[in-house]
């Protein structure tokens, strides 16, 4: 005699084994901001002019007991002094293959698409009185769980490299 409970009970346990391993992870908890490095970018020319912009590169170290995958990262620019955002850079920051418990990812390389032109030379352009230095605020996201601000960096008055 064939039982029919044993296929639907079956079917609840993958669902809610499933489930549990879709669980939303804290961020600010779970990961920690490491190796950051500051600066403006060459972003070429545009208009004839020479255009720098602000950028931060880092790493995320997985600072849990658990991997963890699909976290999003934003990071949000805004001049010193200004509350204006003044630019963003939106990415997963881990993909779905994930990073093992302890283990620290690749660099990861955020940049702002507004930035300063000029027609003088790119560290000339750094030096102008006119110069408003920078700031970017990281944001992190895991599943359902909302934004949340997890790193906050000056941006160094210093050329970066590619």
């Amino acid at each position: 005699m064939y039982n029919f409970a044993m296929p639907r009970l079956l079917t609840c346990l993958v669902a809610v084994a499933t489930l549990a391993g879709c669980s939303s992870r804290d961020v600010q908890r779970d990961l920690k901001i490491v190796d950051v490095r500051t600066g403006w970018y060459d972003a070429g020319v545009v208009g004839g002019q020479n255009k720098l912009v602000p950028g931060v590169t880092l790493r995320l170290q997985n600072v849990s007991t658990e991997d963890i995958a699909s976290v999003e990262m934003n990071a949000v620019f805004r001049r010193v002094g200004e509350t204006q955002v003044w630019g963003e850079h939106f990415i997963r920051a881990i993909g779905r293959d994930g990073l093992a418990a302890g283990q620290t990812g690749q660099p990861i390389l955020l940049r702002s698409q507004l930035g300063y032109t000029g027609p003088q030379g790119r560290s000339q352009m750094l030096q102008n009185r006119e110069f408003v230095d920078a700031k970017v605020d990281i944001f992190g996201k895991h599943g359902n769980k909302p934004w949340v601000k997890i790193g906050e960096y000056r941006v160094d008055r210093q050329l970066a490299a590619p």
